[in-house]
This record gives C-alpha cells, sequence and structure tokens, in this order.
C-alpha cells in the first residue's frame, strides 16, 4: 500500500501535512536556539514538515550546546523543495559567515537574517512552503546591512505588494490588533485617522474567519483616552475618529462594538466577551498581551497574502550560548502557523462546497 497510505486507504499525514518555513532571525541572536529546542519537541514536528532558512553551523552549535542530537537533513539553499525527504530539513546559506563570540547587531548578521526571510517570502509564493515563521530579527543589523525596510512587517508586505498591514497578536485568549503601531506617542495624533481606525478592524475581522474559522466574530475598539473620552472632557479622538470608523465597519456587516475604555475592555476580552480587540497604539495593545502570556505571545502580519507568525519576544543577545532561551514562544508561533494554514484550508474547502 505504500508509506503515504494508512490502513483505510486514506493518505496519511506526512504527504498531506503543512510545509512550514522558519527563518533562523539574526545568526547572532537566539534564534538557532529557540528553533532546535523547538523543532526537537516531538509534538511540534509531528504536525507538520519543516524548512528552516538558515544557518546550518549556527543551529549544531546551538543543538551541542543544549545536549540535542541534530535531527535534520542538510540542502543547499538554492535547491528549495517542498518535497524534502526529512520532517526537518535546513536549507544552508553557507557562504554567510558569523562568529559564534559576536554578541550583539553586526553587518554580516543583518545581510543573512535579510536573506533568510527575502527567500522565505519568496518560497511562500511559489508555493514551496505554507507559511513562514520568523525568528527574531535585530533592527539594528537590519539597518547596519542597509535594508530598506525597518522590520519583518513591512518587509513582508512591500515583496507581497500589500498596500494594507496590521500587526496581530494572540496571547491566550486574548487576539489583538493595533491601529498604530512604532510612533512616538505624542506622535499619534498625526496619523490617527479614520481609515487607521478602520481599517485593523476590517482585517481583523477577515483574519478571524479566514485563519481561527470564527463566522460571525465580535470585535471589542478600544478608545483612544482615559473613560473613552468621557462626552469629550478628555479629548474628542472618541467622536471625531473611532466612532465614525466603528460606524463604517459595521455598515460592511462587520460585527464590531465601541469605543470602550481600554481599562476595562481587555479583561471583557479575555472572559470571552469578545472575538478580537483593537488597541489605538503599541503599548494600549501589547501591555496586557505580554503580561497574559509573555512566553507564549504571537506576532502576526494580517492584510498580506502570506501567513506569517513570529514570537513576540526579541533576539536576547545578552543569553546567547548559555542555553537558557525558553523555546515557548517559537512553539506558539509554529503551532499558531499550523492550525492557521490547516483552518485557512478547512474554509476554503467549506466555501467550495456551497457555492452552486
Amino acid at each position: 500500500m505504500g508509506e503515504d497510505m494508512n490502513k483505510n486507504g486514506n493518505h496519511n499525514s506526512i504527504s498531506e501535512q503543512p510545509v512550514i518555513g522558519i527563518t533562523m532571525g539574526d545568526p547572532a541572536g537566539i534564534g538557532p536556539e529557540i528553533i532546535v529546542k523547538a523543532l526537537d519537541d516531538p509534538f511540534i514536528r509531528k504536525a507538520a514538515k519543516f524548512i528552516v532558512f538558515g544557518m546550518n553551523e549556527q543551529l549544531c552549535y546551538a543543538a551541542d550546546k543544549a545536549e540535542i542530537e541534530p535531527f535534520w537533513g542538510r540542502h543547499q539553499h538554492e535547491k528549495i523543495s517542498r518535497d524534502y525527504p526529512c520532517k526537518v530539513s535546513v536549507a544552508d546559506y553557507d557562504e554567510y559567515s558569523v562568529p559564534p563570540w559576536i554578541k550583539g547587531p553586526s553587518k554580516a548578521a543583518g545581510e543573512a537574517s535579510i536573506r533568510f526571510c527575502l527567500d522565505a517570502i519568496q518560497a511562500a509564493q511559489d508555493g514551496i512552503i505554507d507559511a513562514v515563521v520568523t525568528a527574531p530579527i535585530s533592527k539594528t543589523s537590519w539597518k547596519l546591512a542597509e535594508a530598506e525596510w525597518p522590520g519583518h512587517t513591512e518587509m513582508f508586505a512591500k515583496r507581497c505588494k500589500s498596500p494594507r498591514k496590521v500587526m496581530m497578536f494572540v496571547s491566550g485568549p486574548l487576539k489583538i490588533a493595533l491601529a498604530t503601531i512604532h510612533e512616538a506617542l505624542f506622535e499619534v495624533r498625526h496619523k490617527f485617522t479614520i481609515g487607521c481606525v478602520f481599517e485593523p478592524i476590517d482585517l481583523l475581522n477577515d483574519a478571524l474567519k479566514e485563519y481561527f474559522g470564527l463566522e460571525n466574530p465580535k470585535i471589542g475598539v478600544a478608545a483612544l483616552n482615559p473613560h473613552a473620552g468621557e462626552n469629550g472632557q478628555f479629548g474628542d479622538e472618541e467622536q471625531r475618529i473611532i466612532s465614525p470608523a466603528i460606524l463604517l465597519a459595521q455598515e460592511q456587516k462587520i460585527n464590531c462594538f465601541g469605543p470602550f475604555p481600554a481599562d476595562t475592555l481587555f479583561l471583557r476580552a479575555s472572559h470571552g466577551e469578545f472575538d478580537g480587540v483593537v488597541a489605538m497604539y503599541h503599548d494600549q495593545g501589547m501591555i496586557p498581551v505580554k503580561l497574559l502570556d509573555f512566553e507564549n505571545a504571537v506576532n502576526i502580519t494580517i492584510g498580506i497574502p502570506i501567513i506569517r507568525t513570529s514570537p513576540a519576544h526579541g533576539t536576547a543577545f545578552d543569553i546567547v550560548g548559555k542555553n537558557l532561551a525558553n523555546p515557548s514562544g517559537m512553539k506558539a508561533a509554529i503551532s499558531t502557523a499550523i492550525q492557521m494554514v490547516t483552518t485557512k484550508k478547512n474554509v476554503e474547502l467549506r466555501i467550495h462546497n456551497l457555492e452552486p
């Protein structure tokens, strides 16, 4: 009957499993360590096939430090294939060299981590992989390498030619999208428009349907000001910007409500009253995300045609080489990517079956 058939005559999971691409991130950061530790978990490895875009030398070094026997196959990155025979394969970029004594940002590490990402994006666009999980990069390394993007989110959006992009985070019971991202708090007012509030409502609604299987998600929208402005006493952005954005979304049949005072909205959402929340600025959303479940928080880029997830932490240069890195965030990012791929396929199949 062959290895790919089970006793009932159905294809077993290996040939039909999602293929997840994982970029190693900054080679001098904890990316190699958390990837090795995450994929060493048999429950993670059982759920998909994996292609690691990175440097075999760094991965072997991390495995040796963690006393983990290498479990992957090595291939040249020029010949990336969905049909690698191993469950875990490393697309090796051996032309790059980042010495293990480098414990911080560098141009060489920036150039390597940029290449990993660009090739993973291309592999996703070519259908070789079904999702991309990105280990942490150093934005300083990217700047030293003269990258044209400040980080992952901007790179993915630009390469996918996606005019709209939003950062989404999953942490325990919370699913949060940000209206503004890396803006100085006092500068938010200059970029705070109806459009910048409507966009995350719209994209979060789509993501909850497509990737999390919710047919009619309920979204709570946070206020910007204390007590939701108290009828204009503490600012009028709720009346001028947020409420019109919510009305616009409601007119498009999106099940959203607000603006609600942020100091209670996240508690209500964590108790299940809302399927998702739109936060107005970075720390308004990130504080509850990291407070509730920092180790397992996952960053997702929505609004692009590629599934991309990432741990919500950074490169942690200070603990590199000490076998101290916790792989929980990487495991959560991988598991979320697999779940998103599976849910998307199921949703597409259901829609196809409903078509006349």
